[in-house]
C-alpha cells in the first residue's frame, strides 16, 4: 500500500523513515529541521556520510516519533534513475532489517514531485525483488514492505500520481522476472499460453495458435525451430482495443525461446543453464500487456505477441543446411541452429504486421551474443528502418532507465544474407553478427515503421544497480515498453 501524506514527516510513528538528501555544493551539512540534524551533523562532519549517490546511514532514534532514521544519498544533481536507485538503496536497507513499514520524505529540487515519487516508488519495489519459490529450507521467510508513505516537499497530487505508475511498472517487470526465472522443466510453451489466457481476463483478448493452426498457416519458422521438443509450440496474441476511433496500433513481438540448447548446433554445456532466459523478450511483452490491461490507454490499440518454442537436438531437429518456408512465403536456408530466434520473430512479424496493420512495430530478444561483445551489459542495441520510431524508444529508454543505442543498417548487411539455394540464410557470418540478425528480421517487416531490440546484454547480467538483482534476470524491456505506450 503507498500513501501520500498531508503531516509533517515528524509526525511519522512508523519502522523507519527514510530522507533523500542532495549533496550541497559547498560541502556543508544539508538544511534540515533541528531534530533531524542533530543526527546528521557527527556522521557528516566525521566523512562517514557526504550525501554521495548511493550513500546511506541509518541512525536509531528513540526519541523521535520513528523507530529509525536513514538518510540516503542522491549526490549533487540526481537524474529519475538516481532517485530510482536511491528507492533501490532503500529497499535492502529495508530488507536488511526486515521492516515492513517505511517513510520516504526528501527536499525540493530540479526534478518535479512526480517524477520523484515515480521514480522512488519504482526502486522500492523493483529493488525489493526475491524469487524463493522453489526453496524448501527453513530459513526465515523474506519480510515484504506492505505499507509505503510518502512526504514530497510539495505537489502532493502529483506525487500521488507518480506513485500509482510505479506501482503498475514495477509489478509489470518483477512479472516478467518471475517468468524468466522459471526453470525450463516448469515454464514451457504452454506456460506462455496460460499465462496469456489468464491476462486475458482484464481489458484484453487472448488468441493461441497452436501447433496445428501455425502448420495451416505455414509458419515453418517457428515449428521448425521446435521441431526437436517434445514440448508443443505455441503462438499467443494479446489485444487491447482503445475507445478511440481509428486508432493507430502499436505491435510489440517478444522472443519466447524457453529453452535455447542451440540444437543440433549445439551450445558448449558451461552456461548453458542460463538458456532458461531466451524467453525474456517474450516475458516483456506479457509483462507489458498486463500493464496495458490495467491501465487501458485511450488513445493507441496494443498487440503483443508471443511466439513460444523450444531449441532442442534430437532425431527430428532441423538440420544445418535444411531449408524452411516462413509465414508469407520466403525462405530460409538454415546455416547454424543456434540462430533460430530470428526464425520464430520472422513468422510473428510476418504475421503480425499483416493482420493488425500496426502504425509501429517493437521486438525484443535474447538474439545475439555478439551485442554483448558490442555494448556490454549497460544498454540494449537498437537496429531500426525509422528515425522517429526510434526516437520515441530511446525517449522511452531514458525515462525507464533501460538504455539503449542505435546501431547502423543498410544493403550491405544484407548482402551477408545471400543464400545460393534459398531466399535467405539464417546467419551471415562473425563480422557484425547483431547487425545481420537484424537485418534478417528486416526482410519480414516490409515499410513499416519497425524497432529492434537485441536485449541479450541487458536481460540478465544487467548493469549492477540497487533496483536490479545481482544476479538472474532484470525484467528488462517490460518498463520501456509501458513508457512508450503513456507517452504515444
Amino acid at each position: 500500500m503507498i500513501s501520500v501524506s498531508n503531516k509533517a514527516m515528524s509526525a511519522y510513528k512508523g519502522d523507519c523513515l527514510a530522507i533523500l538528501l542532495i549533496q550541497p555544493e559547498n560541502g556543508d551539512v544539508p538544511s534540515l529541521p533541528q531534530e533531524y540534524l542533530a543526527h546528521l551533523s557527527l556522521p557528516w562532519q566525521a566523512g562517514d556520510f557526504k550525501a554521495e549517490a548511493g550513500q546511506s546511514f541509518l541512525v536509531y532514534t528513540p526519541e523521535l516519533n520513528c523507530q529509525r532514521l536513514l538518510f540516503v544519498g542522491l549526490g549533487s544533481e540526481p537524474d529519475r534513475d538516481g532517485i530510482r536507485q536511491a528507492g533501490g538503496t532503500i529497499a535492502m536497507a529495508s530488507a536488511k532489517k526486515k521492516l515492513t513499514q517505511l517513510a520516504i520524505a526528501w527536499q525540493e529540487q530540479s526534478l518535479t514531485s512526480s517524477d520523484i515519487g515515480e521514480c522512488v516508488v519504482e526502486g522500492v519495489r523493483l529493488g525489493s525483488y526475491t524469487f524463493d519459490k522453489y526453496k524448501t529450507s527453513n530459513d526465515t521467510p523474506a519480510v515484504s514492505l506492505k505499507k509505503i508513505t510518502l512526504y514530497p516537499a510539495s505537489g502532493n497530487g502529483p506525487c500521488r500520481k507518480g506513485a500509482a505508475l510505479a506501482e503498475v511498472a514495477a509489478r509489470s517487470a518483477n512479472m516478467a522476472r518471475d517468468m524468466a526465472n522459471e526453470p525450463g522443466n516448469k515454464w514451457t510453451p504452454e506456460e506462455f499460453s496460460v499465462q496469456g489466457r489468464s491476462l486475458g481476463q482484464n481489458r484484453l483478448t487472448c488468441t493461441v495458435l497452436t501447433e496445428r493452426e501455425m502448420s495451416r498457416l505455414k509458419m515453418g519458422g517457428i515449428l521448425g525451430v521446435n521441431q526437436g521438443s517434445s514440448q508443443p509450440p505455441r503462438m499467443v496474441v494479446l489485444e487491447y482495443h482503445c475507445p478511440k476511433k481509428n486508432a493507430e496500433t502499436l505491435l510489440l513481438v517478444g522472443k519466447g525461446l524457453t529453452f535455447d540448447a542451440g540444437g543440433i548446433s549445439l551450445k558448449p554445456s558451461a552456461g548453458m543453464e542460463d538458456m532458461k532466459y531466451d524467453m525474456c523478450g517474450g516475458a516483456a511483452v506479457m509483462a507489458a500487456m498486463a500493464a496495458v490491461g490495467e491501465e487501458a490507454p485511450k488513445n493507441v490499440n496494443v498487440v503483443g505477441i508471443v511466439p513460444a518454442a523450444e531449441n532442442m537436438p534430437s532425431s527430428t531437429a532441423i538440420k544445418p543446411g535444411d531449408i524452411i518456408t516462413t509465414y508469407g512465403g520466403k525462405t530460409v536456408e538454415v546455416i547454424n541452429t543456434d540462430a533460430e530466434g530470428r526464425l520464430i520473430l520472422a513468422d510473428a512479424l510476418a504475421y503480425g504486421i499483416e493482420k493488425f496493420s500496426p502504425a509501429g512495430v517493437i521486438d525484443l530478444a535474447t538474439l545475439t551474443g555478439a551485442v554483448i561483445v558490442g555494448l556490454g551489459h549497460h544498454r540494449c542495441g537498437l537496429l531500426s528502418n525509422d528515425d522517429a520510431l526510434t526516437a520515441k524508444v530511446e525517449q522511452a529508454g531514458e525515462q525507464s532507465g533501460e538504455l539503449v543505442w542505435r546501431l547502423p543498417l543498410g544493403k550491405e548487411y544484407t548482402k551477408q544474407l545471400k543464400s545460393q539455394v534459398a531466399d535467405l540464410k539464417n546467419i551471415g557470418g562473425k563480422a557484425a553478427g547483431t547487425i545481420t540478425a537484424a537485418a534478417f528480421l528486416q526482410e519480414f517487416v516490409g515499410d513499416t515503421p519497425w524497432v529492434h531490440l537485441d536485449i541479450a546484454g541487458t536481460a540478465w547480467g544487467f548493469t549492477e544497480k540497487s533496483y536490479v538483482p545481482a544476479k538472474g534476470p532484470s525484467g528488462f524491456g517490460a518498463r520501456l515498453l509501458i513508457e512508450l505506450i503513456r507517452t504515444w
